[in-house]
């Protein structure tokens, strides 16, 4: 039964890396972070290209999460300067849409930088 959350989880995260990258955030990066902490098992972390970029991937994900029963149960907004960071924590997976300045900033793939990265949409 566990192999099968996991695989749910992942197919989650999966799905929702893919959503974002089809509306064109950029450099969406899916982590694996089951085997560093005990309080989620995903980072998705893409950049945006505005507020309005932001706003409407942020109602992709909703959509996203209430067409498959997925509760989302915390949204924070404006975790740094104006509309820079916005998290949607899912339990298992946790989403990070940022500008490219904070995602600069924050560095959040060399923070976890011993997540595997399970996708990605950036060029090669």
């Amino acid at each position: 039964m566990a192999d099968m959350l996991s695989t749910s989880d992942s197919g989650l995260a999966l799905e929702l890396g893919e959503l974002l990258a089809g509306h064109r955030a950029g450099d969406v990066a899916v982590m694996d972070m089951r085997a560093l902490n005990m309080w989620t098992d995903f980072f998705i972390v893409a950049t945006v290209t505005s507020a309005v970029h932001m706003q409407g991937l942020r109602r992709h994900i909703g959509e996203f999460c209430a067409a498959r029963g997925v509760e989302i149960l915390h949204r924070r907004r404006k975790i740094q300067g104006d509309d820079e960071w916005n998290l949607m924590d899912m339990g298992t997976t946790v989403v990070h849409l940022m500008t490219a300045k904070a995602r600069s900033f924050y560095e959040l793939e060399r923070l976890w930088s011993e997540a595997p990265v399970i996708y990605s949409s950036k060029s090669s």
